[in-house]
């Protein structure tokens, strides 16, 4: 293991798992801003714990789909993704300021998150409505690459939680094995994700909609702190 360091975050505010269970193992915090879940009342109560925690905050975007929870395409024209993301950033970043923290960065969510690797008008439209906030996102896709060339803080994650397929793309959550349950194999991932020298990943995602999500952070925190890494939130300078 060659770095000092590695963010841990997971979905937050999306009324599914234990917020405050999973802000006292996690660095980093994807707030569902109110178009696939959450709402106002949450992403405060969220905030204010981050904020108590020491948790850094990020915007998890989405496409206006509660009913699917974010995990269906949608063809949403540019200009409309593009305000959508902007009023979702928007949001909380207001109920972020107004608990004492930031918004440090953006991350698309479902269904959008999987677009934006191979859409490049999605992408940009993602980008365009986030302003200058640095990215969280799949390594080698169009909206890191994208971000990457506007000049914008990019970040890149794996998902220890998750099978990959032979494109390095995570498999389709209806394909037999897609999500893994096992804690002691999805901490062992972790590890070996951390380790990664190309592409070399910036955080590790638990997901917080899993069964037995808290156990699994706090598996994978474990064993990262065992193998050496010391915990870092997005929001700070990297100490490697």
């Amino acid at each position: 293991m060659h770095r000092s360091s590695i963010d841990l975050n997971a979905d937050l505010g999306e009324e599914v798992t234990d917020d405050a269970a999973l802000l006292a193992v996690v660095t980093s915090a994807n707030v569902a801003c109110g178009y696939h879940a959450g709402n106002p009342v949450i992403m405060r109560r969220v905030c204010e714990e981050a904020v108590r925690l020491g948790v850094a905050v990020g915007a998890q975007v989405s496409y206006a789909d509660r009913e699917s929870f974010g995990r269906v395409a949608r063809d949403v024209p540019f200009d409309r993704l593009r305000e959508q993301v902007a009023d979702q950033v928007g949001v909380l970043t207001a109920i972020a300021v107004s608990c004492g923290t930031t918004v440090d960065y953006v991350k698309p969510h479902g269904a959008l998150y999987h677009r934006v690797v191979r859409d490049p008008e999605q992408a940009a439209a993602v980008l365009a409505g986030s302003g200058t906030l640095p990215v969280l996102g799949m390594p080698g896709g169009l909206l890191l690459d994208q971000a990457a060339a506007a000049g914008r803080r990019v970040l890149r994650e794996g998902f220890p939680d998750r099978a990959y397929g032979d494109d390095g793309l995570l498999l389709p959550r209806t394909e037999p094995g897609a999500v893994l349950s096992d804690g002691e194999v999805i901490a062992a991932r972790a590890v070996e994700l951390a380790g990664w020298t190309e592409p070399r990943l910036d955080s590790l995602c638990v997901h917080g909609d899993n069964r037995g999500a808290v156990d699994h952070a706090r598996a994978v925190r474990r064993a990262l702190e065992a193998a050496g890494l010391v915990l870092s939130g997005l929001g700070n300078p990297p100490q490697d």
